[in-house]
């Protein structure tokens, strides 16, 4: 088709020259032509949906729309990308109404419409001026624009949108992390558009990332900014811990070295190792300027800068993250030690357990220190002291301590005590059991102890087991009670059965033991707990006329029992018993064993006790 322009013949009719009348037509604000012509461009080509033809007849559109406050529709036509390939004289149109209606106080604006004031006006002012918006004045002005008036008028118009954004942020109640004017200001000091369309949502963080806005504010200073937004958001809590935040880590990581290099420049030493310990955690790597931060600060942390205010706890707390961070400085070891240690004797007497901890802290930053040593040694020695006269009341001694104790103070007496008690409790325990080889050898290991040189001979070992089996069933039986008086026979018992000088008297003492137990169960249990002592074998008829009494009358008081509960034959079984043990039998193994029958009781007796 050929027309001119009055609509007559004239050149080719195409669709980039009636997009060019469009614009031209709203440029001189001749707009109500500009509409037909964009009528006729559908009509003649269609509505574009890719190219440059879609991009300037979207951004006329909307531009349109923007001259009588149609803002949804601004927003829908608002071109999502190649700004470069639409009109700038439109896109500065289209722009200046998004500003306008930005700065409506009175009513609520679609926060949607800040986005499209960032995305127009960080295209019109970039640096590189991609749509030669500097030209489009200058035609305007019919004079070209001097460099001091340019730079003016785009620090003035950078100054406007942000003032304008920072306001609507205020009525937001927005944070630095989700201000549109972050968003803006991101985008003109970086100087590159972060996004690729334009926003439908209502948040600046679909023009840039929490990530883009965290490392923008970390490089250009604002790391503190960017703290107290995110403490504010997440108290206590760290990136790694909430769900898609993993791309902060880097930015906090930087932000929290920064202020705790800053913060030690400033004396505050607890708060910057703090910084710097976070920052360390969330994976990042002490710089130089860092590093001789936190040495500085380890250095001075708890003390005030008169020498007053002296906080042992504090020093403490401090130089415990100061060496986490410089392991490898042994100034920070050194004086981490002797804080330990001075507090460790300081509360040695009013909190003997953090004393110890304080201690062995200090012994596992310096293994060698002697004063730590000493002080461990010393809280080992009242311990023993404790124990050995039955006051202790602490978590067990271990031997093995014990043991190095006595080898760093030969002469230390309660170690020695106290060594020798525990194999005499080791020997007592394994001879009860019948361990009889696992209770010399205790014994052996006590004359290391106490005992005379070369005190290897087994009559010697097997004399001190036996008096030691005795000492224990005279404690134990201290307090009549069953326990006690059972497990003093126990006790002797296995002394009896040790060949040694005192293996006689050991007997004699085992036949009196039994004899009160046999007694004490007499008055207290059943006639089947009498009989079941009885039956251990332990002392044999005749020995102790008393005990073979007690049994006889255990095993009659059995039989009226049976036979009152019909049980006539286990009646005539405990009296048959009893009769034998009445009679003397002259050994204990007759019980067990056949025996001669006798006319008189023929018909009555049993060859054995069962």
């Amino acid at each position: 088709m050929q027309a001119d322009e009055s609509g007559g013949p004239g050149r080719d009719i195409t669709a980039e020259s009636l997009l060019d009348a469009a614009v031209q037509a709203f440029l001189h604000t001749e707009f109500d032509i500009v509409q037909p012509i964009l009528q006729r461009f559908r009509h003649e080509f269609g509505v574009p949906d890719i190219g440059p033809g879609a991009v300037r007849h979207s951004t006329l559109l909307a531009a349109l729309a923007a001259r009588v406050g149609n803002w949804p529709e601004v927003l829908r036509q608002c071109p999502d990308f190649g700004l470069v390939e639409a009109d700038t004289g439109i896109l500065h149109a289209l722009a200046v109404s998004a500003l306008r209606e930005l700065a409506h106080e009175e009513r609520h604006t679609d926060a949607r419409t800040a986005a499209v004031v960032i995305v127009l006006w960080a295209y019109l002012l970039d640096d590189e001026d991609p749509g030669d918006f500097r030209t489009l004045l200058t035609e305007r002005r019919g004079e070209p624009v001097p460099d001091a008036i340019w730079e003016e008028a785009l620090a003035q118009l950078g100054g406007r949108v942000t003032s304008l954004l920072h306001a609507l942020d205020v009525r937001a109640g927005r944070d630095v992390l989700s201000a549109w004017s972050t968003a803006w200001e991101a985008e003109r000091k970086d100087g590159a558009v972060f996004f690729a369309d334009l926003p439908t949502d209502a948040g600046p963080h679909a023009l840039a990332t929490l990530e883009q806005i965290s490392d923008y504010l970390v490089r250009n200073g604002r790391g503190t900014e960017l703290l107290t937004a995110y403490d504010a958001r997440h108290p206590d809590s760290l990136p790694a811990d909430l769900p898609g935040h993993d791309a902060c880590v880097v930015p906090l990581a930087l932000a929290l070295a920064g202020r705790g290099r800053d913060l030690a420049r400033a004396g505050k030493w607890s708060e910057a190792l703090a910084d710097l310990d976070a920052a360390v955690r969330l994976g990042h790597t002490l710089r130089d300027d860092e590093r001789a931060a936190v040495l500085q600060a380890g250095r001075n942390v708890g003390r005030s800068p008169t020498g007053r205010d002296y906080s042992p706890l504090v020093r403490i707390a401090g130089l415990e993250q100061a060496h986490a961070l410089l392991p490898q400085d042994t100034s920070l070891a050194s004086e981490l030690t002797a804080e330990l240690v001075r507090e460790g004797r300081r509360v040695e007497r009013s909190d003997p357990r953090q004393s110890r901890s304080r201690f062995t802290r200090a012994l596992a930053v310096a293994p060698a220190d002697p004063a730590a040593r000493a002080g461990l040694d010393g809280h080992l020695t009242r311990d023993l002291e404790q124990a050995l006269g039955g006051a202790y009341t602490g978590d067990e001694i271990l031997v093995d301590e014990v043991r190095h104790l006595l080898v760093r103070a030969p002469d230390c007496a309660p170690a020695r005590l106290w060594l020798e008690a525990h194999h005499a409790e080791q020997a007592v325990a394994a001879a009860t059991r019948g361990c009889t080889a696992e209770a010399r050898s205790a014994v052996r290991e006590m004359f290391r102890y106490d005992g005379p040189e070369g005190a290897d001979g087994k009559g010697l070992i097997d004399d001190r087991l036996v008096g030691l089996l005795v000492t224990a069933a005279l404690n134990a039986g201290a307090e009549e009670t069953r326990a006690g008086l059972e497990r003093r026979v126990a006790l002797l018992n296995s002394a009896a059965e040790i060949p040694s000088l005192n293996q006689g008297h050991a007997r004699e003492a085992l036949h009196e033991a039994l004899l009160r137990l046999a007694e004490y169960l007499e008055e207290t249990a059943s006639p089947t707990d009498v009989i079941e002592l009885f039956l251990q074998d332990l002392m044999r008829t005749g020995i102790s006329a008393r005990f073979d009494q007690v049994v006889e009358a255990a095993y009659l008081n059995r039989a009226r029992a049976r036979e009152q509960a019909g049980d006539h034959g286990g009646a005539l079984r405990d009296r048959t018993c009893a009769g034998r043990v009445g009679a003397g039998l002259p050994a204990q193994g007759s019980l067990f064993g056949p025996v001669p029958r006798h006319r008189r009781h023929a018909d009555t007796e049993q060859d054995t006790l069962f």
